[in-house]
């Protein structure tokens, strides 16, 4: 008479040993990345390139950019025939004191973003202005240069 040992049997709490392994790994991971806190915030808010909104307006392209906690002084504003470049460099300081530690966390890094004109707006003629963090550029039309047009499709 042989023995003979089911598969089944075989690994009997192999799936459910492999799940109770992982729980205390997921728990620490848990609580290493809670105990980051505020490290991860300061590390994502900086953003290479600024966001931006493009418009057309009756009169020209309205640009807006979102520019928090720069000044005028920190942007500089570039037109090359056709092509809007802002750019400037953002800088970022937080400290955190609690009662038995201190955390200071700085981030810098330079952004520009580039946009080119339809030839129907001057770029010549381009203004720009700032007010709590926001830049509004202004490029009007050229003079003489109509809007956009709609084309009636004939039918064949």
């Amino acid at each position: 008479m042989t023995a003979h040992t089911p598969t089944k049997d075989f690994l009997p709490r192999l799936q459910r040993s492999a799940t109770e392994a992982l729980v205390p790994v997921q728990r620490e991971m848990n609580r290493f990345f809670e105990e980051l806190g505020e490290g991860w915030d300061a590390v994502t808010t900086i953003h290479p390139a600024p966001c931006m909104d493009a418009s057309e307006t009756k009169n020209g392209m309205e640009l807006t950019l979102e520019l928090p906690g720069l000044s005028r002084d920190d942007v500089t504003i570039t037109v090359d025939d056709d092509l809007i470049t802002v750019s400037g460099e953002k800088k970022s300081e937080h400290t955190t004191k609690k009662h038995n530690y201190r955390l200071v966390e700085r981030s810098y890094g330079q952004f520009s973003r580039s946009v080119y004109l339809p030839r129907s707006y001057d770029g010549d003629k381009v203004k720009a202005t700032m007010a709590d963090g926001v830049l509004k550029i202004v490029a009007p039309r050229r003079a003489g240069s109509p809007g956009a047009k709609t084309i009636a499709i004939q039918p064949a």
